[in-house]
């Protein structure tokens, strides 16, 4: 279970957050939604403890993510890419992350295979794709079989089969029962893959709950995701930034 409660960050007189408060639950898909500077990647880094809040809370299972002993166990996140240095391979950037949470070597073969990459596995990651950095990212995700899985633009660089592949897989950690939280912009891909919405803008949410209620009256998520964020552009020219 993700639980963020009245989380508030501001940068200089910048204000990122704004009392956001939303949770995402297990057995479930939950997209976070806004336009770019809505705050989403500052909530991720937040709840990931790369940034600490002003004031809030940001939990999964009750506890901060920075007081578990071996986090990657608990929580798998792929936030901007594989986040792995170029001089390494698939398997030795694996093996170090699994050393250091107590992660038996066998999982590494397991997930390099679950995201496709077998036969890269010993080959220089400086020579990857974007599409291919995705898929090592995702293998770190999964890396310690964690309940909750954190994604941010999972889909990025990935062509037509990646993003099906994807959808796929982000699905069906929710139906394993696992707690889901994904940030996208491709709005047909969260209406054919997620189950909750939560929309932000300026900091704040604008819109949150189960996908197919909140898109009821309109033609397609599209629609109604641009009724809910229409006349908030205005909060750029206010000095909030997404961080």
């Amino acid at each position: 279970m993700i639980e963020i409660d009245s989380l508030e960050k501001t940068y200089g007189t910048c204000r990122a957050l704004d009392g956001l408060t939303f949770s995402a639950g297990p057995g479930r898909v939950t997209a976070l939604l806004g336009p770019n500077g809505a705050g989403k990647t500052t909530a991720l880094r937040i709840l990931l403890g790369l940034d600490g809040a002003d004031a809030g809370t940001a939990l999964v299972d009750g506890t901060r993510y920075r007081d578990f002993p071996e986090p990657l166990r608990v929580v798998g996140a792929l936030l901007d890419g594989s986040g792995a240095a170029g001089f390494r391979t698939p398997r030795t950037h694996l093996s170090w992350m699994a050393a250091s949470n107590g992660i038996t070597r066998s999982r590494i073969d397991e997930v390099i295979g679950t995201v496709g990459l077998a036969p890269a596995a010993n080959r220089r990651i400086s020579g990857f794709s974007l599409g291919m950095r995705q898929r090592l990212g995702m293998a770190a995700a999964l890396l310690g079989d964690p309940a909750t899985v954190i994604l941010d633009e999972p889909t990025n660089g990935l062509d037509a089969e990646g993003i099906v592949w994807m959808r796929c897989m982000v699905r069906g950690l929710a139906e394993e029962g696992r707690t889901v939280l994904v940030t996208s912009h491709l709005l047909h891909e969260v209406q054919e893959t997620a189950d909750d919405l939560v929309v932000m803008a300026a900091g704040r949410v604008v819109r949150q709950g189960a996908l197919d209620d909140l898109v009821e009256d309109a033609s397609d998520l599209e629609e109604a995701y641009f009724s809910w964020t229409h006349g908030r552009e205005q909060y750029a020219a206010h000095g909030e930034v997404e961080r």
